[in-house]
């Protein structure tokens, strides 16, 4: 585990900084990053959390360590990709890769298995093997997708412009991309192929992005798919490397990052934001305030209702949900990887090609069968981690959980919410064990430690009211809301992060890249991938 930062108490109130970032996430610290490269800014970056990094922070329990969000990136075991040369700009090219092999994701339909494997053109090849009937829907699926991540810079790039290029250029820099978003993932994918076992496996990582192929707008199924046709890599030394490497760049420009630092609100004069009031009072100033800390929390929670009803941001929020809320099983074994044969793939395991069907079934009735069980393994992601944990190996296992079955419990003190809590996740736990027991014969009875967060971890550490994952909902909704944006109606006040970008750490990235950009008005990710 890398920790990066200081504790609040230690903080000097009498410095000044040239802006404050609310949260440190990877979109906050991408942001403060950049604004202190190419603006030589001082940022000051507030965490609420005991670790910085958002969701690429670890934890350490029983002797063993965990990712608590991050489990796989796609495009950068390539120098030259653009996503690579995002992380390695902000970085200082510190931040190393561990590629994941030929096969990256094992998607399980009940007894039937496939492979996603790296590189496009044996993408494709493996999946015509598969459903030879379908090559030319597979073909032109793969067209698409490529269509819609060019279509994606030009309505991403707009979110960053100056108002009166946006007014004049924007619907032409959005419409490509909007005519894709507008549509689901099934409705596309319906007029491509016909085999529902193709379809269940092109859609099988729709956890990356939380929602099934009727509820999700198709592209951020695209975007997210197009992401891995190169395969997935690992952080070298784990997830926590990411901040560890770009915390470097913000205090050598004499920016600092506070941890255990909670903002109770931002603060206003004469409609303009000028700092942040802390939750023991104190009050931090700067010019510029961004907030990585979504959307919702940023309107509903740390700005004045009446502030936000005058801009009219409480209609445009209301359509939107929250994103999907999840369960998670962190398991430790005393055997390494390589003893227990763990793979670095990770596996999505459903009973069968229905992801719709299996999502509503399971909403409506808890005992159901678990919608998706998703399993990482990153001790094997990671070369470094027999060196840093002798003789053990962790497993994550992932699934859904709907915020409403938890909810009764909100109140409750960590730790202390009772018997019947316990209970409920110590059964989800079992039923994801079954359900990986004959893809790994064995590997279950080997492990040595677990725990089980819930909707409410999420809720606790990462301050999101419903325990949501990804911010708002990937939903065609949410594509078409222009105040998704780096500015704000309020002067001074910036959003970054997933919110006005895409879900995961890489659209996190991205979002950093656009509210840098905006503040600086230069093309930051035009700096960073150019050459």
């Amino acid at each position: 585990m890398q920790r990066v930062g200081k504790p609040y108490r230690q903080h000097d109130h009498a410095e000044r900084f040239d802006a404050i970032v609310v949260g440190s996430g990877i979109g906050g610290l991408a942001a403060a990053a950049l604004l202190a490269r190419h603006g030589g800014q001082r940022v000051l970056v507030l965490e609420r959390h005991y670790m910085p990094g958002g969701f690429t922070h670890v934890f350490l329990r029983a002797g063993y360590e965990w990712d608590v969000g991050l489990h796989y990136i796609g495009g950068v075991q390539h120098p030259e990709s653009r996503t690579r040369r995002m992380f390695d700009h902000v970085t200082d090219s510190r931040l190393e890769w561990e590629f994941m092999g030929d096969v990256f994701d094992r998607i399980v339909l009940g007894d039937r298995v496939y492979d996603l494997v790296a590189g496009p053109e044996r993408y494709g090849a493996r999946l015509k093997e598969c459903f030879p009937d379908e090559a030319a829907g597979i073909d032109r699926y793969l067209e698409t997708i490529r269509g819609v991540a060019g279509a994606a810079g030009l309505y991403f790039a707009e979110k960053a412009v100056a108002a009166p290029l946006a007014a004049l250029a924007g619907p032409l820099m959005r419409r490509p991309f909007l005519k894709h978003a507008r549509r689901t993932t099934h409705e596309v994918l319906a007029g491509m192929v016909r085999d529902p076992d193709l379809a269940a496996v092109l859609t099988g990582q729709w956890g990356d992005y939380g929602l099934p192929p009727r509820r999700s707008s198709f592209a951020i199924h695209a975007m997210v798919a197009r992401h891995y046709l190169w395969g997935g890599s690992y952080p070298i030394g784990g997830s926590s490397a990411i901040a560890a490497t770009i915390a470097p760049l913000i205090e050598e420009a004499g920016g600092s990052i506070l941890y255990k630092a909670e903002v109770a609100e931002i603060l206003l004069e004469g409609g303009r934001a000028v700092g942040v009031r802390m939750a023991d009072g104190a009050e931090l100033r700067a010019p510029i305030v961004i907030s990585d800390a979504g959307a919702s929390n940023t309107f509903e929670r740390l700005l004045p209702a009446e502030t936000i009803a005058r801009h009219g941001i409480d209609r445009q929020l209301e359509p939107l949900a929250p994103s999907s809320a999840h369960l998670c099983v962190y398991a430790g074994l005393q055997k390494t990887s390589d003893e227990l044969g763990l793979p670095k793939a990770n596996f999505w395991l459903y009973t069968g090609n229905d992801h719709d069907g299996a999502v509503e079934a399971y909403e409506n009735d808890p005992a159901a069968p678990l919608p998706v069980v998703y399993v990482s393994f990153p001790s094997a992601k990671d070369p470094t981690f027999e060196d840093r944990y002798p003789g053990r190996s962790t497993i994550e296992l992932i699934t859904m959980a709907p915020w409403e079955r938890f909810a009764a419990w909100a109140g409750d003190p960590v730790k202390r919410r009772g018997e019947e809590y316990a209970r409920r996740k110590e059964e989800l736990a079992q039923r994801m064990f079954e359900r990986l027991e004959p893809r790994l014969p064995g590997v279950v009875e080997q492990i040595d430690y677990y725990e089980v967060s819930t909707p409410l971890s999420t809720r606790h550490y990462a301050n999101y009211a419903h325990g949501e994952l990804y911010g708002l909902d990937h939903t065609a909704a949410r594509f078409d809301r222009r105040f998704l944006k780096p500015r704000t109606p309020i002067p001074g006040l910036y959003l970054t992060g997933q919110d006005i970008a895409t879900a995961g750490v890489a659209g996190a990235l991205a979002g950093g890249y656009l509210t840098s950009s905006a503040i600086l008005g230069k093309n930051l990710i035009k700096a960073a991938t150019a050459g």
